[in-house]
């Protein structure tokens, strides 16, 4: 989690633990929230570089607070109606 230019940021792994949902799930609903142009890709999601366990560098998505919300909207969960309210 990061906090950068007043808005939380998330990789898919921690959002999908916030709404409740599979990782692969939240994947589907960013992928098709960027596809109907729901919201910006340029303006939602960063790429860092992240030094993984076995020492290799890996680009991860980050996703800002917008994406965060749209995905919570969009998710049928007990978590992601707690998130909501």
């Amino acid at each position: 989690m990061q906090l950068k230019e007043e808005t939380l940021w998330l990789d898919d792994h921690k959002t999908a633990e916030l709404i409740g949902v599979d990782r692969t799930a939240v994947v589907k609903y960013i992928r098709n929230i960027y596809k109907t142009n729901e919201l910006n890709k340029d303006s939602t999601c960063a790429k860092i570089a992240q030094i993984a366990a076995d020492g290799k560098i890996r680009k991860m998505n980050l996703y800002n607070l917008d994406i965060i919300i749209a995905v919570g909207y969009s998710v049928n969960s007990k978590k992601a109606t707690q998130f909501r309210i």
